[in-house]
């Protein structure tokens, strides 16, 4: 497991740590359902995944470029 750290505006935590606390989980869990939650939805989203598909040819022409 990869460790993070995050800066969040005073406000934003302090909503945070509500959600955790009403949802009786950490605020590591929390945040961990939170990106879960917005990595699916990039996943469903069509333009997006196209999006994607465009930055990866990008990056897969540059490092076959350095690689010569």
């Amino acid at each position: 497991m990869k460790t993070l750290s995050l800066r969040l505006p005073d406000e934003q935590a302090a909503a945070l740590e509500a959600i955790a606390q009403a949802d009786e989980m950490s605020v590591s869990e929390a945040i961990r359902q939170a990106i879960e939650s917005r990595i699916n939805e990039r996943r469903d989203d069509a333009e997006f995944q196209k999006r994607l598909r465009r930055a990866i040819a990008r990056n897969q022409r540059a490092l076959e470029l350095l690689a010569k």
